[in-house]
């Protein structure tokens, strides 16, 4: 379908569908609480996730779609900016922007009158898109996969697969030789001495709170962290759950008036998405609530092998002990940061008196964890070649953030932005100083081929800090400096046409 471009005057609050050489019409009104460019944002993504707009479509402008909608281009700018920090847009270079290949389905899907008239299509997965073709993305949360040693781990596999796999299921938690291995390792890596028989092999840390969240009573009210990882707080409303957002600030979540709950979802260590870390005496009062109410807490430690200088914290669950036993403290880790997303695997330290229900629960899930992974990774880590990984990876990560904390020095220095998050992981946030907006900066580094994200997406309630996202652990060192220093010529000209 091609429309016009030209619409007529405007009449009322709700413009009037405009295609602009798009097969969708954009609706946008002015009376919803939603901003103008989500709205864009939103009608241009399902158009993409739906099929309507195809991969290599190259939409119009931000003039003549700002003109054929009646809108500043800022709103178009800043709508096409969060699709491409997604993923759904590619930036070209003398082009513009287009759909991305990974974007758009392949196929058509069914028509809605295939689906029973009960059925009600859930919204997209909160999670970040795949990262962009061409630029640089400091996406969150991706691996140095590239430091494997491809030899060792050819043989581990190799090793986990001279027998033929048995002709049963494995044990629901997990081979006891890889719960053995994982125990040791925790104790090595984070300083946690966690019994092998409590340690159960998962298939991911949204999959072990999937597991947890099962065995709460469905409307249970859990706390957590604004801003928060958004995935898993949805895992939560999707398990029927209240999700109470509890604020955080530069010593973690604020614990001095918690409401009752039965569970808290913390990520103490380095929370995501600040990246601050929770000190010892909000640690300890954590304890002391879930204790008072009787409740249980996650503890979240999903990069706990990276930190650069700053002296480690003891782990929530070495802390949780007390007159009642203990036993309050579910801890989550993951291979995912450490080694690779691909192997689908991470663990669970849980009380001895959980881990029947939650044995349980991964049965009638999927019947536990794949063998042949679990031999391959127990042959990987009992060679040594975890740890040597780790290492590596440590030093490698250690050059990137101060590569990154280098380069961004000369806003921190000038009292335009403070980077925090730095101390440890794989991600830090980069704090902006009033009047600058997170969402304009970001779009107009998205117009240069750098892809950030901002605190938006994982703050619910209140306004989000004014803050970029910034992953580097899938980027080189060359990289991050020039996309930091893309950064600063940004944050300067914001700055600058801001208070000019």
């Amino acid at each position: 379908m091609v429309a016009p471009t030209t619409v007529p005057r405007l009449t009322k609050k709700t413009s009037p569908p405009v295609a602009v050489n798009l097969p969708l019409a954009l609706t946008l009104n002015r009376e919803s609480p939603d901003a103008l460019h989500l709205q864009l944002a939103a009608q241009l993504r399902a158009g993409v996730t739906s099929g309507t707009l195809a991969a290599g479509v190259v939409l119009p402008g931000s003039r003549a779609l700002a003109g054929a909608l009646k809108v500043t281009r800022g709103v178009v700018t800043l709508a096409l900016a969060e699709l491409a920090a997604e993923g759904v847009l590619d930036a070209v270079p003398g082009v513009g922007m287009r759909v991305a290949t990974g974007a758009a389905r392949p196929v058509t899907l069914p028509s809605a009158a295939a689906l029973p008239a009960w059925f009600v299509m859930p919204p997209p997965a909160p999670v970040d898109a795949g990262q962009p073709h061409g630029g640089i993305s400091f996406k969150p949360g991706v691996a140095a996969s590239h430091l494997l040693d491809v030899r060792a781990w050819r043989a581990a596999w190799q090793a986990a697969t001279r027998t033929a796999p048995g002709g049963d299921y494995g044990p629901a938690a997990g081979q006891w030789p890889l719960r053995v291995a994982l125990a040791a390792f925790l104790a090595r890596s984070r300083g946690l001495n966690a019994d092998p028989a409590r340690l159960m092999v998962t298939a991911g840390s949204l999959s072990a709170l999937g597991l947890i969240a099962g065995l709460l009573p469905r409307g249970s009210r859990v706390l957590f962290e604004n801003p928060g990882y958004r995935a898993a707080r949805q895992v939560l409303l999707d398990s029927g759950h209240t999700v109470i957002p509890v604020p955080v600030d530069e010593n973690g979540l604020i614990t001095d008036t918690l409401p009752p709950a039965r569970l808290a979802v913390v990520t103490p260590s380095h929370q995501y998405p600040l990246g601050v870390r929770m000190g010892v005496p909000r640690r300890l009062a954590l304890l002391e609530w879930a204790r008072q109410h009787d409740a249980l807490i996650v503890e979240d430690d999903y990069d706990g092998e990276f930190r650069y200088g700053a002296p480690p914290l003891p782990p929530l669950t070495a802390l949780d002990e007390g007159e009642d036993g203990g036993g309050r403290v579910l801890y989550l880790g993951t291979l995912s940061k450490v080694l690779t997303p691909a192997v689908r695997t991470g663990f669970l330290v849980a009380p001895a008196a959980l881990l029947p229900a939650l044995e349980r629960a991964r049965v009638l899930a999927d019947a536990g964890h794949n063998t042949v992974t679990q031999d391959a990774l127990t042959h990987f880590i009992l060679g040594g070649h975890l740890d040597r990984h780790v290492r590596r990876a440590r030093r490698w990560h250690g050059q990137q953030q101060a590569a990154l904390a280098s380069a961004l020095a000369p806003l921190t220095e000038g009292e335009l932005a403070q980077l925090g998050g730095i101390e440890a992981g794989l991600h830090a946030c980069l704090h902006l100083s009033p009047p600058l907006n997170a969402e304009a900066v970001a779009a107009a580094l998205a117009l240069r081929g750098i892809f950030v994200g901002t605190l938006r997406p994982f703050t619910v309630k209140i306004s989000a800090q004014q803050a970029l996202v910034l992953g580097y652990g899938g980027l080189t060192v060359a990289q991050i400096e020039a996309g930091a220093r893309a950064i600063v010529e940004v944050v300067r000209a914001e700055s600058g046409r801001l208070t000019s």
